[in-house]
């Protein structure tokens, strides 16, 4: 039996995917300090958030399955760094969607 959300556009489901993982203020925190930092160990990320290790890691790994960031373990500790490719897909997603939308303002006469 088909799910119904697989009944929808392949595009409109990787975009509600992005929305779901970007909808937790710790994640939009999380990419801001990588982009800050260029580079940043887990323990960096989790004194500025305030937040429990174990919470940050289960951002982290929403953001490391969704492709938004990188992650490599040098010993005990674990690196992460934005994928900028991966992000730019997504503003290009975001962008074109809204763009969609706004392109039915004009005919919009109810509201």
């Amino acid at each position: 039996m088909l799910n119904k959300k697989q009944a929808f556009e392949g595009s409109l489901i990787e975009f509600a995917e992005f929305a779901r993982v970007m909808s937790h203020p710790a994640r939009i925190a999380i990419l801001k300090t990588l982009a800050e930092k260029q580079m940043c160990i887990c323990g960096d990320i989790v004194e500025v958030l305030p937040l429990a290790q174990s919470t940050v890691s289960q951002h982290l790994k929403e953001l490391k399955n969704m492709g938004l960031i990188r992650g490599e373990i040098e010993g005990v500790k674990s690196c992460y760094c934005l994928d900028w490719e991966r992000l730019d897909y997504f503003f290009n997603l975001f962008h074109a969607q809204f763009t969609q939308l706004k392109e039915f303002q004009s005919h919009c006469k109810t509201c």
